[in-house]
C-alpha cells in the first residue's frame, strides 16, 4: 500500500520530527527569570530607576528591567538577567513602595503573573507529534495514490497485475515441450486472438474462460505465457491471493479494475494464477472477516466474466493445484468453458523438455538425454529444469569444459536423494545402516511388481543416513493391488532386516513407516481394495482435506474408521510376517550387499545385482522361495 522509503523520506521525517521538538522547547520555555531579594536588590533597581515594568498577584511581584543585571553581584558565575521575580515581605509599606513605583516610572500591570508555557506551546507540546504523524499518514497515502479521487481508499482498489506488451512476450509454443495434449488445447485460443473475425463471422464464441490444472511444476504458467506470446495480444498476469486485503471489498474492487483495463487494451489475456486461494467453494452459513473479503472478491470475478458481451475479445486463463476444491459455479459453461489438464509428461516429454533446457548447454558426447529421460519418471518441468541447472552447476564446480554424463548422474543423486553430509558414523551404526539398506533393495530385487532397484547407499543424504533409490522401467499410471502390496514390503524391508541380525529395531524405520501407512490406508479407504471394506470411498483424496463429510463419499462413522484401521495392521502384518520369512531364507544374499555397502559405500544397479547373486531382469522370487 504504501511507497518503498528512500533516504530522503527519512531525513525529512526525522528534520519534522526535530523542528517539532525544537519550537515546543522554545515556545515551553520562555526567557529565564532571577528571583531576587526585595531588599536590597529590588528597591536598589527600583531607586537607580532601573526596573521597566511589573505585575503582583498576592505578595509575589514579577517585573523587566530596563538594563541587564549580574546577578549575584560580585559571583563569577553571576549571569546577566532581563526579567526578575520577588516576594513583598508582609511588613512592608506597601503604599510608600506604590509611590516609589509611581515616582520613577514603573509601569504597574493588572495581568496576571506568568503561569508558565503559552495556549500555543501547550497545543503544540500535547499535540504537536499526532498531528505530525497523522499529517505523515495523509502524505503517504496521497503518494499512494489513496487520495486521488474516489475516496481515500481508491488506491486500495487499483489492480496490481502485471502487464506484458507484444514485444515482451518472448515465449512461445516452441518454448513448451513435453505437454503437446495441452498445448493442443490452446492453439484454437491463439487463433481465436489473431483471428476473431473468423469465429465472429459464423456466430461462434470462443471459451470465455481457460482452466489449467495440474501439479506444481508441469508448466500451467508458462502454457499461458506461450499463448499470449503467440497470440500477440497484451498478458495481465496476476496471482489470486493479490486481490485480497483486509479491508472488505479491495478484492472486488481490484477485479473490476483489471477487467477494466484488460477490455481497454482488447484483445488481451487475463492471467490467475492460483486461482483456489479465491476460488474455494463457499460456504452456506454466515462468514465474516477474510472468509466474507474472499467470497466477494469471487463473486466479483464470476459476474464479470458472465458479463463479457459477445465480442469481448479477452479470454481468462486460470492456473490451478487442487480443481476439486473450486466452486462449481466458476466451472459452468459461460465462465471456465473450457478446463485442460497439464500432465506430468512420460518418457517422450521429458525427453523433449531435456532438449529445451540444455539448449544453452554444452554437452558432452557421453549425455544420453533418452537415459536422462528414462531415469526420471514422475518428474515435471520445472523439475527438469532444475536437473539441468544442477548439472551445469557441478560441472562449473568441476572445471569441466563441458556437462558430463556424471554431472547429470550426480545433479539427480542431489535432487532425489539429497546432498551428502558429512557426518562421522560410528561402526556400529555404518553396519547398521547398510544392513538396512540391503533389506530394502533385497526385498525389492526378489518381490514380483516391485519398481527395480537403481542405487543403493550407506552415505547419509539429507535427513536419511542411507538411501535405496528404486524407479520403474516405464512411466506407470496405475498400480495393481500386488505392485502395492510390493511397496509395502520394500519399505518393511529395512526394518525386518534389522530385526533379523541384530534382534531389535531402532527409529531408523521411521519414514518407511510412514511411507507403507500412507500406502496402506490408501488402498482401503480409497482405492476399494479390502473386503472389509468394500468398493466404498472413506478417506479423503488428496488436497480434498480432513473431515467427517468428503467430496465424492458418505459420512465416515466410527465403526468403519475402526475397521480401517484393523484392515491396515492386517495388511502390515501380513507383509511383514512374508518380508521376514523372505531375508530369513535369503540371509546370505542380504549379508553379501552388506558387505559390500560397507565396502564400497554406494552401489549402481548392476553392482547391487551383482553383490546379490541376481541377474538384472531376471523374474523374481515369491517370498519365502
Amino acid at each position: 500500500m504504501f511507497p518503498r522509503f528512500g533516504w530522503r523520506f527519512i531525513a525529512l521525517i526525522v528534520a519534522l520530527f526535530a523542528l517539532n521538538y525544537w519550537v515546543s522547547t522554545l515556545l515551553s520555555h520562555p526567557p529565564e527569570r532571577v528571583r531576587v531579594p526585595y531588599t536590597p536588590t529590588f528597591l536598589t533597581q527600583v531607586r537607580g530607576g532601573n526596573v521597566k515594568s511589573i505585575s503582583a498577584k498576592g505578595s509575589g511581584v514579577q517585573g523587566d528591567f530596563k538594563k541587564d543585571v549580574r546577578y549575584p553581584p560580585g559571583k563569577k558565575n553571576a549571569k546577566t538577567y532581563s526579567r526578575f521575580s520577588t516576594e513583598v515581605p508582609a511588613f512592608a509599606n506597601t503604599d510608600a513602595l506604590s509611590n516609589l513605583l509611581q515616582s520613577k516610572g514603573v509601569e504597574v500591570n493588572a495581568k496576571p503573573v506568568d503561569s508558565g508555557r503559552s495556549l500555543l506551546g501547550t497545543i503544540l507540546i500535547g499535540f504537536g507529534p499526532t498531528l505530525l504523524f497523522i499529517g505523515l499518514l495523509f502524505w503517504l497515502m496521497r503518494r499512494a495514490g489513496g487520495l486521488g479521487g474516489g475516496g481515500a481508499l481508491a488506491g486500495l482498489g487499483r489492480s496490481r497485475a502485471r502487464r506484458s506488451e507484444e514485444s515482451a512476450q518472448r515465449v512461445t509454443f516452441e518454448d513448451v515441450a513435453g505437454i503437446d495434449e495441452a498445448e493442443d488445447e490452446l492453439v484454437e485460443i491463439v487463433d481465436f486472438l489473431r483471428q476473431p473475425e473468423k469465429y465472429q463471422r459464423l456466430g461462434g464464441r470462443i471459451p470465455r474462460g481457460v482452466l489449467l490444472s495440474g501439479l506444481p511444476g508441469t508448466g500451467k504458467t508458462l502454457l499461458a505465457r506461450a499463448v499470449a506470446g503467440e497470440a500477440g495480444v497484451p498478458f495481465f498476469s496476476i496471482s489470486a491471493s493479490e486481490f485480497v486485503e483486509m479491508i472488505v471489498g479491495v478484492g472486488a474492487s481490484r477485479v473490476r479494475d483489471l477487467f477494466k483495463q484488460a477490455k481497454e487494451a482488447a484483445p488481451a489475456i487475463i492471467f490467475i494464477d492460483e486461482l483456489d486461494a479465491i476460488g474455494r467453494r463457499r460456504s452456506a452459513g454466515l462468514s465474516v472477516g477474510g472468509n466474507d473479503e474472499r467470497e466477494q472478491t469471487l463473486n466479483q470475478i464470476l459476474t464479470e466474466m458472465d458479463g463479457f458481451d459477445a465480442n469481448t475479445e479477452v479470454i481468462v486463463i486460470a492456473a490451478t493445484n487442487r480443481p476439486e476444491v473450486l466452486d462449481p459455479a466458476l466451472l459452468r459453461p459461460g465462465r471456465f468453458d473450457r478446463r485442460v489438464a497439464v500432465l506430468p509428461p512420460d518418457k517422450v516429454g521429458r525427453r523433449k523438455i531435456l532438449e529445451v533446457h540444455t539448449r544453452s548447454l554444452p554437452l558432452d558426447d557421453s549425455v544420453d538425454l533418452d537415459q536422462i529421460a528414462a531415469t526420471t519418471p514422475g518428474m515435471v518441468g520445472a523439475d527438469l529444469a532444475s536437473l539441468c541447472n544442477e548439472a551445469a552447476l557441478t560441472a562449473a564446480r568441476r572445471e569441466h569444459e563441458r556437462v558430463r554424463a556424471e554431472d547429470f548422474s550426480d545433479a539427480l543423486e542431489r535432487i532425489v536423494l539429497g546432498a551428502e553430509r558429512k557426518v562421522v558414523m560410528t561402526v556400529a551404526d555404518r553396519e547398521r545402516t547398510a544392513y538396512h539398506e540391503a533389506g530394502h533393495a533385497v526385498v525389492g530385487m526378489l518381490t514380483p511388481g516391485a519398481d527395480p532397484v537403481r542405487k543403493v547407499s550407506i552415505i547419509p543424504r539429507g535427513m536419511a543416513l542411507g538411501v535405496t533409490l528404486a524407479t520403474p522401467e516405464t512411466d506407470r499410471f496405475n498400480y495393481s493391488e500386488s505392485e502395492l502390496l510390493a511397496r509395502i514390503k520394500v519399505a518393511l524391508g529395512g526394518r525386518a532386516a534389522e530385526e533379523i541380525v541384530y534382534g531389535e529395531i531402532t527409529t531408523g524405520a521411521e519414514s518407511d513407516l510412514q511411507q507403507l501407512t500412507q500406502v496402506a490406508r490408501h488402498m482401503i479407504g480409497r482405492w476399494g481394495m479390502s473386503p472389509a471394506i468394500g468398493p466404498v470411498t472413506v478417506e479423503p483424496s488428496d488436497g480434498a482435506g480432513a473431515g467427517p463429510l468428503l467430496p465424492g463419499a458418505s459420512e465416515v462413522s466410527e465403526h468403519t474408521q475402526q475397521v480401517v484401521d484393523e484392515e491396515v495392521r492386517r495388511i502390515v502384518d501380513e507383509a511383514y510376517d512374508e518380508v521376514r520369512g523372505l531375508l530369513t531364507d535369503q540371509r546370505d544374499r542380504l549379508e553379501s550387499l552388506a558387505r559390500r555397502l560397507l565396502e564400497e559405500e554406494t552401489l549402481d544397479e548392476l553392482e547391487a545385482y551383482a553383490a546379490v547373486g541376481i541377474q538384472r531382469g531376471a523374474p523374481a522370487v515369491s517370498a519365502g522361495a
